[in-house]
């Protein structure tokens, strides 16, 4: 059979001719996991190898030979980082260089480092990595990671959202826990830096897609980040009662923040043309306070007043070239501060829904406490 590009059954072909792949299968379902690229997602889809795949994969790279020792714009649906990003304790800058998008590089471990398989089952993969990183301070850690991914089947996801999925609706879903231990002899600090667990979904964009924030009531205006590569524009960012709704074409380079203080676990995106659905659920530690700044710049006032969620839309750079196009759903885990032994597990879940409006409006007013018939005409 011939696969057309959009098709899961066609990213599966490309990438399967230039790396090893482990596809966990459900009953319909099906996602696609690259040992090689760090365990990531790299797409799924609810409906077999004909259906709709879900990652934005860049199939341009994957094909040619040449490697950046920037940036290695892959693609995957759901990625494994490590914050923060920018600031005194950055991971993604070097040493007394200015913290700008010429010198911004990603850590090898985190972009063309292949990961081990320590386990595989028709609907789980287990991976591991143990590495070096240095951050802008010049700390070293010494990490440990276990990465563990696995499809949640069509029945257990009316239990784990507690909500009733409607007769029309195609769904894929798949859990990622994710394990840091701090593998070395040094406790990891706050006075020297602490990393944090960042989990990162790329996605196709489009004009008829919009991402969906939603926040615990408050002083939003002022909680919300929103200039981290320049104010985004009130024509692409509309902050409603207990959510906002972020525009998700990948034409404007762009990218939001919410602090921990108003963060809900549940953020999404919704395609309102073709009827798609994406719902992300992030772990959130009530107790936690400190969470890592990734603000580009060497100097912040609160290195450790950052963000547990972000949204980003991919655009042209300054000098014209760009990464994508396509825009990110993430999240982050608290500051980890441990000791020689000790570990941190983060657990995402990914939910994608194809159906009728109705169903899907169900689901959304639901787990995000937004009508998809507001969507519509929220940029015009």
């Amino acid at each position: 059979m011939t696969y057309q590009k959009g098709q899961y059954g066609y990213d599966l072909e490309w990438i399967q001719k230039h790396q090893t792949v482990v596809e966990l299968v459900g009953e319909s379902s099906r996602v696609l996991v690259a040992p090689d690229l760090q365990g990531r997602v790299m797409t799924s889809t609810a409906t077999g190898e004909s259906g709709y795949s879900f990652g934005w994969v860049n199939h341009e790279l994957f094909a040619s030979e040449e490697r950046s020792e920037q940036f290695n714009a892959f693609g995957g649906e759901e990625r494994f980082w490590l914050g923060p990003e920018g600031g005194p304790f950055a991971f993604f800058f070097d040493k007394e260089k200015a913290q700008t998008m010429a010198n911004w590089r990603v850590p090898q471990a985190l972009d063309t480092m292949a990961w081990e398989v320590q386990e595989v089952m028709p609907e789980m993969v287990t991976l591991y990595k143990a590495f070096k990183l240095k951050n802008y301070a010049e700390t070293e850690f010494e990490l440990a990671v276990t990465r563990r991914v696995g499809i949640i089947l069509p029945d257990e996801i009316d239990f784990v959202l507690n909500c009733k999925i409607g007769p029309s609706v195609r769904t894929v879903a798949y859990e990622s826990l994710n394990q840091v231990q701090n593998a070395g002899q040094t406790a990891w600090e706050k006075a020297t830096g602490l990393p944090s667990i960042w989990m990162l979904s790329m996605y196709n964009p489009s004009p008829d897609v919009v991402a969906i924030v939603p926040f615990k009531d408050g002083e939003a205006d002022a909680a919300l980040k929103t200039d981290y590569f320049g104010e985004i524009p009130a024509d692409r960012l509309k902050v409603r009662d207990g959510y906002l709704l972020f525009k998700a074409d990948g034409r404007f380079r762009s990218k939001l923040g919410i602090p921990p203080s108003i963060a809900k676990r549940y953020l999404g995106s919704y395609d309102w043309i073709n009827h798609r659905l994406t719902i992300l659920e992030t772990t959130i530690n009530p107790q936690a306070t400190d969470y890592v700044n990734s603000a580009w710049g060497e100097e912040q006032e609160k290195p450790f007043g950052g963000d547990l969620i972000n949204a980003y839309n991919d655009g042209p750079l300054e000098n014209g070239q760009q990464l994508g196009p396509f825009y990110e759903l993430e999240s982050s885990s608290e500051a980890l501060q441990l000791k020689p032994g000790q570990s941190h597990i983060n657990i995402q879940r990914t939910y994608h829904f194809e159906g009728s409006e109705d169903d899907l409006n169900e689901i959304a007013t639901k787990i995000l406490g937004v009508s998809v018939y507001d969507l519509k005409d929220a940029f015009d």
